[in-house]
């Protein structure tokens, strides 16, 4: 162990997609023990209720165009509250490691010397197609299945459009529901047909969920027409025609 690492213990936990109940049982014991709770905007409120009145708590959500805090600066946070010797929590929505910028974060403390553990969770794909009842692959249906991220880095959509619209297979974007017109045009223009059945899917496993079936043509009409915002997952394959939860 370094020296810094015994100062102070910093782990990324998963919270999964929102329902308590989804939550490993690692993460409830990480979380009920921590002394510092950095989260962000998409932590299920009954997860938070878990953390303990006497833990400090750290809000540094993100929402479409407002950041508490940029992400270099949250980097820079977490590196500072290592240095306090308390046991730091970063509690990421979903899965730390799949569009969480888990990766950004564990860098950044491992350059200034210090040991990481990463807690898993149920990313919000997976949750939505649980909660709603179709399956991500099928044999019939989806060999494959790509997670995608509806925007960059510099906030363009410039993705493998040719890869993406190849047959047989999943498809569903994170963080897409801003990009909706270039995502439909974008996959029919490489290929995929407009009539190809797609979904939105709000607040997967919260009980506001909801699941709107549409095709790859309609997607932004139907997102308009429903009011479809964020938080919601994007999912184009005919593994939706499956969905036993239309609710």
């Amino acid at each position: 162990m370094s020296a810094h690492s015994k100062l102070g213990t910093v782990t990324l936990v998963g919270a999964g997609p929102g329902d308590p109940e989804l939550l490993t049982l690692k993460a409830a014991r990480l979380i009920r023990s921590a002394d510092v709770v950095v989260y962000d905007n998409l932590v299920g409120s009954g997860i938070l209720d878990m953390i303990p009145s006497t833990t400090d708590r750290i809000y540094v959500g993100k929402k479409a165009g407002q950041h508490t805090l940029p992400q270099d600066d949250i980097n820079r946070l977490l590196v500072d509250l290592a240095h306090s010797g308390k046991r730091i929590v970063r509690l990421k929505g979903g899965d730390p490691f799949v569009f969480g910028r888990g990766g950004e974060e564990m860098e950044e403390l491992i350059a200034a010397g210090f040991d990481v553990e990463i807690v898993p969770g149920i990313t919000a794909a997976l949750g939505a197609a649980a909660g709603c009842h179709f399956p991500l692959t099928h044999r019939d249906h989806a060999q494959s299945c790509v997670f995608v991220t509806g925007h960059l880095k510099n906030h363009s959509i410039e993705l493998d459009w040719p890869a993406l619209a190849r047959p047989s297979q999943t498809l569903v974007f994170y963080m897409g529901i801003t990009g909706l017109g270039i995502i439909s045009s974008q996959l029919i223009a490489h290929g995929l047909p407009g009539d190809t059945p797609a979904a939105l899917i709000f607040k997967a496993t919260l009980p506001e969920q909801r699941f709107v079936p549409t095709t790859l043509a309609e997607l932004e009409e139907t997102a308009t027409a429903e009011a479809i915002r964020p938080p919601a997952l994007i999912v184009v394959g005919s593994v939706v025609t499956l969905a036993g939860d239309r609710s």
